[in-house]
């Protein structure tokens, strides 16, 4: 959560699980629609905590894979911050308001999701509650206790995501920032990337802090905190003395130095997703690796 010196604000998604592995057909709702699922979203959320329906409400009706929701920063929610702060209306009382497509079905640039991310079966659409500060922590406060195990949509609302987005979806649910954080942090586990998520938990949250991925096998690669990302390159003999040094074998050598690289590529389009932008920094046979990284 963010604070200001009157108000605070709280981010959040609505997480649509879809069915059929296929993306939806709509990339972001024309005005009118957009206008509708923001009003169903705000009374959805005022259901499980009355408070929110006197705050503002400011909706991105616009879905993303979740990484382009988790980067350094939070760019998402604080562009959805920043158009609140010109949309008429301000100290009128609260304000539900939506963005998407124009008039014309052109979808601005902030809310263009990355193509190359549209396969997975799990779509956010970012919004933020935004008030005065001491309502506000009380909702946040109970929605970060409840949302994750309270929050469906209603009936209605996910019938008028899917039939405006031209999607199947199975489920349609809210999520704090945090929720999304967790659900992602379980599913990296899932998948054997375990050892990446304290990296990117480090860009968002404490994005200035240092962090170090250094547990062979895995490469070693270290965040700077500046939202930059290096990876290490090995010349050969470095590489067999840290991660094989029992390998005799050169067939065996050649798919384990393979897969290792794999890895490394891996890796780096995980961070890349997130928006940590990545190199890879070579390392001399006889250096310290980690010096390499830190110089």
């Amino acid at each position: 959560m963010t604070r200001s010196t009157t108000e605070h604000h709280m981010m959040g998604v609505m997480a649509l699980e879809l069915s059929g592995g296929d993306a939806p057909a709509v990339d972001a709702l024309p005005p009118a629609q957009a206008g509708l699922l923001a009003e169903r979203l705000g009374r959805d959320l005022a259901g499980l905590v009355p408070q929110v329906a006197q705050l503002d409400l400011c909706l991105a009706a616009a879905h993303f894979d979740p990484a382009e929701a988790l980067r350094p920063g939070w760019p998402l929610h604080q562009r959805l911050l920043e158009l609140r702060q010109r949309a008429p209306g301000r100290g009128e009382g609260n304000r539900i308001i939506a963005f998407g497509a124009d008039a014309h079905g052109e979808v601005p640039q902030p809310f263009q999701a990355d193509p190359g991310l549209r396969g997975g079966a799990l779509r956010v659409l970012p919004f933020v509650l935004a008030g005065e500060a001491e309502l506000l922590d009380a909702a946040a406060a109970r929605l970060e206790d409840t949302l994750l195990e309270t929050g469906m949509a209603g009936a209605d609302t996910a019938l008028l995501a899917q039939q405006a987005f031209a999607a199947r979806i199975e489920h349609a649910r809210y999520l704090t920032a945090h929720d999304l954080a967790a659900l992602m942090a379980m599913q990296y586990r899932n998948s054997g990337l375990e050892a990446l998520w304290p990296i990117i938990e480090t860009a968002l949250m404490a994005g200035e802090e240092i962090a170090w991925l250094d547990a062979p096998p895995e490469p070693l690669l270290r965040y700077g905190g500046d939202g930059q990302a290096q990876i290490a390159l090995f010349e050969p003999a470095a590489w067999r003395a840290r991660y094989a040094p029992a390998l005799e074998d050169e067939a065996q050598l050649d798919r384990a130095h393979q897969y290792f690289q794999m890895r490394q590529q891996q890796l780096a389009a995980v961070l890349e997703a997130h928006g940590i932008a990545v190199t890879f920094a070579h390392c001399p046979g006889q250096a310290d690796p980690r010096q390499a990284l830190a110089d």
